[in-house]
């Protein structure tokens, strides 16, 4: 079992296509270059997953997620997302694709461990 994730430092994330491809003048091409090397790293996570959480929140406002869970359902993903009460309207959709919506961390570690295991939590 492993586990991955996004690239969590958000200034390697957004500068990753320039310090890999050359620098842009522009910050559109900039932006674009970084988004595409992303996209590489982010579509190879999504295809070699068995499951893959989407989480959403005062923090995660990357609606870019949106589109890896819609590409997560395209490949017949299993689908959790972590998403708060107040977002349940912008995310219909996604969270229709998903197989379970979670409100914390823990009910998604919940869910892996049943998954895993069968053991129900308690």
């Amino acid at each position: 079992m492993s586990f991955d994730s996004p690239v969590t430092d958000h200034a390697a994330s957004d500068d990753c296509g320039v310090a890999i491809l050359g620098a842009e003048e522009n910050k559109f091409w900039h932006d674009h270059k970084g988004a595409k090397v992303n996209a590489i790293r982010t579509r190879k996570g999504i295809e070699d997953a068995d499951i893959v959480v989407v989480r959403f929140g005062e923090k995660y406002k990357q609606w870019n997620a949106a589109f890896d869970a819609g590409y997560a359902a395209a490949l017949g993903k299993s689908i959790i997302v972590l998403s708060q009460p107040e977002h349940q309207h912008a995310l219909k959709e996604v969270h229709a694709a998903a197989l379970a919506v979670a409100e914390e961390p823990r009910q998604v570690v919940e869910i892996l461990r049943y998954a895993l295991t069968g053991v129900l939590p308690g």
